[in-house]
């Protein structure tokens, strides 16, 4: 049962199987088995593969499954291999192609459109009506009464709510929030500075950027000043409220990335944002509190300053040229720069250790124990497998990330922050796919962290956040419908009994049946399942945070996978290295006490005393628990689509 390895837990078979649809196979761990009953409408190769008539018609129309490959239909007869295979046959006597569970996808980016924000009926504080074509006033008049009248015809555009939220405050009696006199208040400049520094917190300044009138204007045309001023008093709302909202939620919608991002987006009081920002005795610096102010948010942004701060970094560069393995007792030439690359890229208490080494080593080609031991301290320190093979794991942890490229990924970093909740709580579990760690904090610092195996690049994990609900002992194992579809399918045309020789337990209607001798009228009906055991695929455990992706945290009988350094190899659960240590964590308990429980036999749930966030993310950027940035390869390739629908974003926005 090898190939049991390669599977996780409950993958899900997209978004596409509906609750109200048609299901292939699926089984909630629940469902009751009883005796065998015998069967009434077929067998369960009927339903896998059934019978082409010659109508158009078939006992399941594949159309009703999105995310399945539609099969030909109609004019195929069963021939006589085809049939003894237990598959279909074509004129021609070919097996027909079997259908296919197809995974999310990454989409193509649309902005948030925009639209003019119409103020014709804007109201000034004295006149409550607008004035459109009323002649300019003269220069005793009072600015703040007569420049309102201007509001009209200004050309500004922005996103629905942002519009809105600016068309509600400038239609009532409220007072410019910009422009005292005929010139730019200090509040303006207050938010212009915010505005302009935007960088600093992951934004881009061009999105935001208002053009400003000039100190000096023409006093015997104010009529052209005062449309200026207007111009410019409904920009900088429209910018003001369009970063309040990005620093918030973040610049781009995550569900239009993919279909493995899955995220309820933050709603953001705009209006009440005006408000607040007319009260404010620094506008500017109410702007940049709307950004998050978590302890890892602040080390993002931190070093996001410190690399923007430095002039190059080239001198941090580390180059080895090193192809294959540089195993023990072997020589290289490159041994030397991967010395230096140690020197360079070691912990203080790494270089102190093995100083006597360092301090002796004379730039040999030969690969000596003691500079094996040095080369297996860093591979433990970087987290990859300490066996002194020098491959390509080590040799790019040595090189580094290059400065531009790592600020790349503290800018996606501080954007996707923004995405979960502002303030990620005092006990939470934190798995993190670039990194493949699953760590455990409370009272908001890291108390355990542990290797974890995500899914593969086909097989994605999702990006969301949850509640850890359950830890269920000895659980069973109900095979998704993708896996069934995907993986199974082909080995049941060769063999009907496939399922039972190797333990499965398939129900019709919650009764217990042959997997060669079952109804297929109802396949809502129809269940298969693991039992517990050595060879189930989650294990001695499984930890549940019930959400539509069948996605949680489990054991696995492939420990073997966690001494890899690369382990996006699941079907998209999240298999642990330590489950114990992580289901004692989120119960309360010990690890001695989940050992006991597991002693006793039978299927049983726990239920968390008090529900745990969980957080199943995406960071190439990431502080480590002594708030040290560590950065990450992007094995779903998700940060370049992040970075594209900025650009998008912008474009739209006419940065």
């Amino acid at each position: 049962m090898a190939w049991l390895g390669a599977y996780r837990g409950e993958w899900n078979i997209m978004t596409s199987f509906k609750k109200t649809g048609a299901i292939i196979l699926a089984l909630a761990s629940g469902v009751a088995f009883s005796d065998v009953q015998p069967a009434h409408a077929g067998t369960l190769l009927d339903f896998l593969f059934p019978k082409r008539q010659r109508s158009q018609q078939q006992v399941i129309d594949q159309s009703t499954l999105p995310g399945v490959t539609k099969v030909s239909t109609g004019k195929d007869k069963i021939g006589a291999a085809g049939a003894a295979a237990g598959g279909f046959a074509g004129l021609d006597g070919d097996p027909d192609p079997l259908p296919r569970v197809k995974a999310p996808s990454y989409y193509t980016y649309r902005a948030e459109p925009m639209r003019p924000v119409v103020l014709s009926k804007a109201a000034d504080p004295v006149v409550t009506s607008a004035v459109t074509n009323a002649p300019a006033a003269p220069a005793a008049a009072d600015a703040s009464t007569d420049q309102r009248r201007f509001l009209a015809d200004t050309k500004v555009r922005a996103t629905d709510p942002v519009a809105k939220a600016v068309e509600a405050w400038y239609g009532q009696d409220k007072p410019l929030l910009w422009v005292t006199g005929r010139q730019i208040s200090d509040r303006a400049r207050s938010v212009l500075t915010a505005l302009s520094r935007a960088d600093a917190v992951g934004l881009d300044p061009a999105d935001y950027r208002v053009s400003v009138p000039p100190l000096n204007y023409d006093s015997a045309d104010l009529a052209a000043r005062d449309r200026a001023l207007m111009q410019f008093e409904l920009e900088l709302s429209v910018k003001a409220l369009t970063y309040a909202q990005d620093a918030v939620r973040g610049r781009i919608d995550p569900n239009k990335l993919s279909g493995y991002h899955d995220f309820k987006r933050k709603d953001v009081n705009l209006g009440g944002m005006l408000q607040l920002i007319s009260m404010s005795p620094d506008a500017g610096a109410y702007l940049v509190s709307r950004n998050p102010s978590n302890p890892q948010f602040t080390a993002l942004k931190a070093e996001l300053e410190r690399l923007r701060a430095e002039e190059s970094g080239e001198g941090d560069a580390v180059r080895i040229n090193l192809t294959g393995l540089l195993k023990p007792g072997q020589s290289n030439p490159e041994l030397a720069n991967i010395v230096a690359g140690i020197r360079k890229r070691g912990s203080e208490a790494l270089l102190a250790a093995h100083a006597a080494t360092l301090n002796t080593y004379q730039n040999t080609p030969d690969y000596s124990p003691e500079l094996v031991a040095l080369v297996e301290g860093y591979q433990k320190e970087v987290g990859l497998k300490p066996d002194g093979v020098i491959g390509q794991a080590t040799v790019s942890r040595l090189v580094g990330v290059s400065s531009e490229s790592k600020i790349d990924k503290l800018v996606v970093a501080l954007e996707q922050l923004r995405w979960l909740p502002k303030d990620l709580g005092s006990r939470y579990v934190f798995v993190n796919q670039p990194a493949f760690t699953a760590s455990y904090a409370n009272d908001g610092k890291e108390q355990l962290s542990m290797r974890v195996v995500v899914g593969g690049r086909n097989t994605q994990t999702y990006f969301f956040n949850d509640e850890i609900e359950t830890v269920e002992l000895h659980p069973y194992w109900g095979v998704p419908g993708s896996i069934i579809v995907n993986e199974m399918m082909p080995k049941l045309r060769q063999d009907p009994s496939y399922l039972d020789r190797l333990g499965y337990e398939v129900t019709y209607n919650g009764q217990r049946v042959s997997s060669s001798d079952i109804a297929y009228s109802d396949v809502s009906k129809i269940g298969v399942r693991q039992p517990p055991g050595s060879d189930n695929a989650l294990g001695e455990l499984k930890i549940l945070f019930p959400n539509t992706h069948s996605i949680y945290m489990h054991d696995t009988p492939q420990k073997s996978f966690f001494k890899k350094d690369m382990r996006a190899l699941s079907h998209g659960c999240i298999r642990l290295a330590e489950p114990r240590v992580m289901a004692a964590a989120v119960l309360g308990t010990t690890v001695d006490d989940i050992g006991k429980q597991l002693a006793k036999s039978g299927n049983r749930a726990l239920s968390v005393p008090s529900k745990v966030p969980v957080y199943v993310s995406y960071f190439t950027a990431w502080p480590d628990k002594d708030g040290v940035i560590k950065y990450y390869d992007d094995v779903y390739g998700r940060d370049a689509y992040t970075e594209k629908a900025f650009d998008v974003t912008s474009k739209a926005r006419g940065a």
